[in-house]
């Protein structure tokens, strides 16, 4: 194998900004409906104050570690930099598609944001009463001067700075934006029109300071420090550790500073000195600050060719009800969200509840909805008697609040609950069933992708399989005990668990892969994930490649490997695809002689998912699921229409059309889901036509 050097290599971060560029694309895409276009643009702006508060932050706290350099050779201080200038072209692209074509577009559309000068005197009296009555009460002037300290702002805080005068004196004043009121605000009688709540203040901002001249206020947003970091040491309850974790992150540092440009220098100058923020994380923008007010314009949109269509998601009708138990132990069930509904998923677990069969029910929860089915069924099974079993991963990001209070609901509910495990993180998406039948104990067992979310199945692409294999099934019940109790079991049948089994097992079959390929044979490596960022698996990616093996990887975001590199990489070729649906399923497929072995699993690509965290990859053992998921992987690495290229350089390239039919991935899955929706509508109402002929007719008399 050739000696890697750091030129082979892409910056994780760097890569990661390329990912939000292709959203941003999206935005762009005139192909796509109006609304849909909004809210892409929306992402990219929620996907990098994600980013900044957790990726930016680390690199922030490193920015001194000088000898530590990432594998395109990079110290953390040089990919801050770096990164931090990339970040404030992105946003000013952001904002160049919001002012020069998203804003026009929707106010074609009639969905006119009216800005402070545009207000006309009729307006601000139609505004006042509302102001008065729900806003005003609301707001809470903070002074800053020397007899008080600066206010605390909270992290994702939009606030308004205020100068102010009174004779020869300046003072400044900071108003925090509510967020418990709407930030999009409809003008009563002024159909189409519509204000954002931080212009309305500015409206009337005046009565907030009587006996002052207001001389300018300006919009600005923070976002600080959000990473959460538990330590592996014996310490307090897990729990409480999350809990002191959180209230300790509120007060983090804050890492990025925007502001509106017609800023005063003076007062930006006191924001950064109080707020602790370097010249290289403040970024001034040319319109509404936090571009998330666009999700809420577009809900007020009466133009249903501005959205995506709607369509009807695949239930199987014998997976909706008690006969679920039946069907999954005559077969194994692929499903494939959000084509195939979740309800299988919910339903198994409601059936669980109720059958006076099932024993047992344990489950992994990393990230559940608000008002979650399978919450409620949990804690129906415990009343119900039975043994309910639930790790609950506290520690899951930015979901940390919203997993500890459900924990505490189930265990109020009677539920068994794990908080996590110390020093890592439980990722796997894992659920058993155990249930008595006759004088046999048999295993129902759900493995996924994606989370135990009935919301987000609904736009995320994931991959699921329901079975009663009895090798699994005493496999996932050895997981719950690792996950539980103190077993270490030796071995699995058919799983493989990280930290570090999933990356045993992957690289073996790159070296059983690469063997064959020595040895003539025909071989074919696909890999399909959300990020690839682990050096030891892009090394040995790259040596398949050098070995003659062609890989053909579907990365929807963060790539550290260059592609198509003679005699390093000639024989790998990165797709991501970003579309209506986000894609977030893993598969990974080994082809020896057209025989592959194909796996999913819960885990990306990267180290934390490989050395830090629990996750699981399970086998498709039944042959027709098993081309079914090769299908679904070749029919995306077809696809025309939403698929980038990477190349060597690091651009990502649309594909050429050019006298080819276009294929849309998300869309063929669709149009299928909606197919075999019709042909079981079909078949159901032959059957009850058969049904009503047949029937006996009741004597007249």
């Amino acid at each position: 194998m050739k000696t890697l050097t750091a030129e082979y290599y892409t910056n994780r971060e760097v890569s990661w900004l390329a990912f939000n560029e292709r959203v941003l694309d999206e935005a762009r895409d005139k192909n796509n409906p109006l609304y849909e276009r909004a809210k892409f643009l929306a992402i990219t702006q929620s996907n990098m104050d994600e980013w900044f508060q957790v990726r930016v932050a680390s690199l922030y706290q490193l920015r001194h570690v000088k000898e530590q350099q990432d594998v395109s050779g990079l110290s953390p201080h040089e990919q801050l930099k770096l990164v931090s200038d990339l970040a404030g072209q992105q946003i000013k692209e952001q904002y160049q598609v919001l002012n020069r074509s998203i804003l026009p577009a929707l106010e074609q559309h009639g969905l006119h944001i009216v800005s402070i000068e545009q207000i006309t005197d009729e307006q601000r009296s139609e505004l006042a009463g509302y102001y008065q009555s729900s806003v005003f009460p609301v707001l809470t002037p903070m002074a800053d001067d020397q007899t008080r300290p600066f206010p605390f702002l909270a992290t994702d805080s939009l606030n308004l700075v205020v100068s102010l005068a009174k004779g020869n004196e300046d003072r400044m004043a900071i108003v925090p934006i509510p967020d418990i009121l709407p930030r999009v605000i409809a003008i009563p009688e002024f159909a189409g029109q519509y204000i954002l709540l931080e212009d309305l203040i500015r409206l009337f901002i005046d009565g907030l300071f009587t006996g002052f001249r207001v001389k300018s206020a300006t919009a600005f947003h923070i976002l600080r420090d959000m990473e959460l970091d538990v330590t592996d040491d014996e310490g307090p309850n897990l729990l409480v550790e999350v809990q002191q974790k959180l209230f300790e992150r509120e007060r983090g540092a804050v890492i990025r500073l925007v502001h509106e440009k017609n800023m005063p220098k003076r007062i930006l100058g006191r924001l950064m000195r109080v707020l602790d923020v370097a010249d290289s994380r403040v970024y001034a923008v040319n319109g509404p600050i936090d571009l998330d007010f666009l999700n809420k314009l577009v809900k007020f949109g009466s133009d249903p060719t501005a959205r995506y269509p709607k369509y009807s998601q695949y239930l199987d009708e014998s997976l909706s009800d008690e006969r679920i138990f039946e069907t999954i132990a005559d077969h194994d069930v692929l499903l494939h969200h959000p084509y195939d509904s979740f309800k299988p998923v919910v339903n198994l677990i409601q059936q669980s509840a109720k059958d006076a069969n099932v024993l047992a029910i344990k489950m992994v929860l990393y990230r559940v909805s608000g008002n979650s089915p399978i919450i409620a069924a949990l804690s129906a099974a415990a009343h119900a008697g039975k043994q309910v079993t639930v790790l609950v991963e506290v520690k899951a990001r930015f979901d940390e609040e919203n997993n500890v209070h459900w924990a505490q609901e189930l265990e109020r509910q009677g539920v068994h609950v794990i908080y996590g495990l110390k020093g890592l993180k439980v990722h796997a998406k894992v659920a058993l069933v155990v249930r008595r039948e006759g004088d046999d104990i048999k295993r129902y067992v759900h493995l996924g992708t994606g989370n135990y979310n009935d919301v987000t199945a609904n736009f995320y692409t994931d991959l699921g399989l329901l079975t009663t294999d009895a090798e699994m099934g005493i496999d996932v019940a050895s997981v719950f005990n690792v996950l539980t109790g103190y077993s270490d079991p030796d071995y699995f049948n058919q799983l493989y668990m990280s930290p570090d089994g999933i990356r045993e097992a992957l690289i073996d079959r790159l070296h059983q892969v690469r063997a064959a390929k020595r040895a003539g044979h025909d071989v074919k490596v696909r890999f399909k994930a959300n990020s690839l960022s682990d050096k030891e698996m892009v090394d040995e990616i790259f040596a398949a490649s050098q070995d003659g093996v062609p890989v053909d990887m579907l990365i929807r975001g963060i790539t550290m490997l260059k592609p198509g590199i003679p005699g390093i990489s000639e024989n790998i070729a990165v797709h991501s695809i970003v579309g209506r649906m986000l894609e977030h399923s893993r598969i990974y497929i080994f082809e020896i002689d057209g025989q592959a072995e194909v796996f999913l699993s819960s885990a990306d690509l990267m180290t934390r998912n490989l050395s830090r965290r629990v996750e699981l990859m399970f086998p498709i053992l039944e042959p027709a699921l098993a081309q079914q998921v090769i299908d679904v992987f070749d029919t995306m690495w077809h696809d025309n229409v939403k698929t980038r290229v990477l190349q060597s350089n690091d651009d990502w390239v649309k594909q050429n059309r050019r006298s080819t039919e276009p294929i849309n991935a998300q869309k063929v899955f669709i149009a299928d889901a909606v197919a075999r929706v019709a042909t079981q509508k079909q078949a159901r109402e032959r059957r009850e036509a058969q049904q009503s002929q047949f029937e006996p007719v009741n004597h007249p008399f």
